[in-house]
């Protein structure tokens, strides 16, 4: 694929998004899956990055089109190393883990930070709830 190769794209794409949730790896079928359980009044962009570093190569102006900042909300759904993703969202939410030494089953572990797709829904919600509003263009 193409798209994957220049380190981002638009899984999940609408016009004018309200919110963009961006994922990479195991993360994105957790994104798409928790999208049905987003309020359906914000339009919802699913940004897949396998590559932050090919991404942040792209003028400018193309970084913006795919993730509009100042337009819309950004989430970034990680499961580690969350804090790096502040330089893709800015002020916006990061879902994700950022400490260590936790060894389980992939889904005990899941369950237990939060990292299913009704809690990742839920965690978006009640932020968009506590002060984003729709795109009103």
């Amino acid at each position: 694929m193409r798209e994957a190769l220049r380190g981002a794209y638009a899984l999940v794409d609408v016009p004018d998004p309200d919110v963009v949730i961006i994922a990479t790896g195991s993360e994105v079928p957790l994104a798409q899956a928790a999208l049905k359980d987003i309020d359906r009044k914000y339009k919802v962009r699913l940004v897949s990055m396998p590559c932050v570093e090919r991404f942040l190569k792209w003028p400018g102006e193309e970084q913006r089109r795919l993730i509009p900042h100042g337009k819309a909300r950004l989430v970034a759904v990680e499961a580690a190393g969350g804090l790096d993703w502040y330089r893709i969202v800015g002020d916006g939410l990061v879902v994700g883990i950022d400490r260590f030494g936790a060894s389980a089953p992939e889904k005990a572990l899941a369950d237990a930070y939060d990292l299913t797709p009704p809690k990742v829904a839920g965690r978006i919600s009640k932020w968009l709830a506590e002060g984003a509003r729709p795109n009103t263009k």
